[in-house]
């Protein structure tokens, strides 16, 4: 979900956030006065959400920290099936990332963007693998008025985002076919960052989406590996998100839906840029 001003005043207390509170939002703390201002339109996990609700409050640290353990060993019971598919036609289903099995082992996820010009209408997709499963597709982060990177950044958060509700001690790989938001997050943050998120020769664009994967980079990286893969070259994973990027743009949903198919080959016969 996206941060707005009614879920801020749901886990504010007194205006303020706690220690754990602003550890999961990339906050500083204590946090600034304006810290509504730097959240509001990011883009939170179902964990996340629910422990900032849970949080809530004027708590002591180790009550926040027994908090959030037991947050996470409830979350371990959770093992949500992937839906079966029995439409003979290709549909589009609302879903979350909760659609994606929470012990699956051997995971890729595959993620890319397209854009219909350059600034132009943009989107992004994602493709869901584990074990001998079908792949998992997701579509959405539709902009009207977009860029590449944009949506190349989008698609790549997502995939981060997945990868944190999952529940696996196997090591995720998220695998991408674009060197810029892949090096902007792992790679440049870090300096932009240590100099107080600017950089020599002028602005930074696409910051903020930056810096909030970033921050969720670095909080999950122990269980990730981020892989540049040759994009357009016929490997399925990335063929399959590219057509979702691109069924986005037809689609026009801001918010991630799954998408529905028979067979493979359906999917990798829709348009392509």
């Amino acid at each position: 979900m996206k941060i707005d001003d009614n879920f801020i005043e749901l886990i504010q207390y007194n205006a303020t956030l706690n220690k754990k509170q602003c550890e999961i939002l990339g906050l500083s703390f204590p946090h600034e006065d304006n810290w509504d201002y730097q959240v509001i339109g990011n883009e939170l996990s179902t964990k996340d959400t629910n422990l900032l609700i849970l949080l809530k409050g004027k708590l002591a640290l180790k009550t926040q920290d027994q908090i959030t353990k037991n947050y996470q060993t409830l979350s371990s019971f959770r093992n949500p099936k992937i839906e079966k598919i029995t439409q003979d036609e290709p549909q589009v289903n609302n879903s979350t990332n909760e659609d994606v099995n929470n012990v699956m082992e051997n995971i890729s996820i595959y993620c890319d963007g397209a854009c219909s010009g350059n600034p132009g209408q943009a989107g992004s997709g994602v493709a869901v693998y584990s074990k001998d499963n079908k792949p998992v597709l997701y579509h959405g982060d539709y902009i009207k008025n977009g860029t590449n990177n944009i949506a190349e950044l989008n698609a790549l958060y997502k995939a981060l985002l997945i990868s944190e509700e999952l529940n696996t001690n196997s090591t995720i790989t998220i695998l991408s076919d674009s060197k810029y938001s892949i090096d902007c997050i792992s790679t440049w943050a870090y300096g932009w960052k240590a100099k107080g998120w600017t950089k020599k020769g002028g602005e930074i664009k696409n910051l903020q989406l930056i810096k909030n994967a970033h921050t969720l980079f670095e909080k999950i990286k122990n269980k990730i590996i981020i892989k540049h893969v040759k994009g357009h070259a016929g490997i399925e994973g990335n063929e399959l998100a590219d057509r979702m990027a691109v069924y986005t743009i037809k689609a026009k949903n801001e918010k991630y839906e799954t998408y529905t198919y028979d067979n493979v080959s359906d999917v990798l016969n829709l348009t392509s840029y």
